[in-house]
């Protein structure tokens, strides 16, 4: 198989890895916040796409909308494959640029702290019910679990990328 072919095939992994773990995440934190099935990703698609606005409706249950839950899903997994492709193709240049991994390792930590920035400047009105530990717990956990399936996959990849002095 080609390069191309097992980075493109790798970023979907990646991205499906980031997804779920995200989802997860937000699941079980729901659940433990005893609020209910789906309530984070139902209040960020009645914010997304239906214009939620109001902080004050959010300490409130507010109804399960399906289309939204259905649409912010989308979006979340067009999002995490979007990332997951991005990730694997930089993982994929710096494995044939040797002289790039610093600037690779940068850019991939950078695109953390941007990823992690940008959603809790998003979700800034909604803190009662996503708080800035939740994005980045939930973000942590999908880097760990999607790296874990890169390094398992490509054996050395954490000494090349990671502590290589390139």
């Amino acid at each position: 198989m080609s390069d191309i072919h097992s980075a493109k095939r790798d970023g979907i992994t990646v991205g499906l890895v980031g997804y779920a773990s995200v989802a997860l995440f937000y699941s079980a934190f729901d659940f433990l916040a005893a609020r209910g099935n789906l309530h984070t990703v139902n209040v960020l698609g009645q914010a997304v796409f239906r214009g939620l606005r109001d902080p004050a409706v959010l300490r409130f249950p507010v109804p399960l909308d399906a289309g939204a839950i259905f649409l912010y899903n989308a979006l979340h997994l067009a999002l995490a494959l979007t990332i997951g492709l991005i990730v694997a193709g930089l993982v994929a240049f710096a494995e044939r640029h040797s002289e790039q991994r610093r600037a690779i390792r940068f850019i991939i930590a950078a695109g953390f702290v941007v990823t992690v920035g940008t959603i809790g400047l998003l979700t800034n009105s909604m803190r009662p019910v996503l708080p800035w530990w939740s994005i980045v717990v939930a973000n942590s956990l999908a880097t760990l679990l999607a790296g874990a399936y890169l390094v398992t996959r490509h054996p050395g990849l954490w000494r090349r990328l990671a502590l290589a002095q390139a």
